[in-house]
C-alpha cells in the first residue's frame, strides 16, 4: 500500500505545473502582429545569455509600435518557460 502512495505522489509531482500569465503595457495603437520572444530553461540554468525583452519580441514580429505586452512564465519540475508576447503593428 505504501509503494502504491509512493507512485500516485510520484507520478502527481512530474506532472504538475503552474502557469502564471500577466500584462505588461497596453497601448492605443492597432493591433496587427504578434511577436514573441521565449526561453525553455533546465533547471532553471540559462547557459547563454537569454533576450527576452519586449524590443526583442516586437522585432521578431516585425512591430514598430507595441499596442500590448503579456508576460508568461510556465514552471514544471524541470523546466521553466519564460515568454514574451508583444501585438501592435
Amino acid at each position: 500500500m505504501k509503494k502504491k502512495i509512493l507512485v500516485v505522489a510520484a507520478i502527481a509531482m512530474l506532472a504538475t505545473s503552474c502557469t502564471m500569465s500577466y500584462p505588461g503595457i497596453a497601448t492605443g495603437n492597432k493591433i496587427e502582429k504578434t511577436g514573441v520572444a521565449q526561453k525553455k530553461l533546465f533547471l532553471n540554468l540559462a547557459i547563454t545569455p537569454v533576450d527576452l525583452s519586449i524590443v526583442k519580441a516586437a522585432s521578431n514580429g516585425g512591430i514598430t509600435k507595441v499596442a500590448t505586452v503579456d508576460y508568461s512564465i510556465k514552471k514544471g519540475l524541470f523546466f521553466t518557460t519564460y515568454k514574451v508576447m508583444v501585438t501592435g503593428n
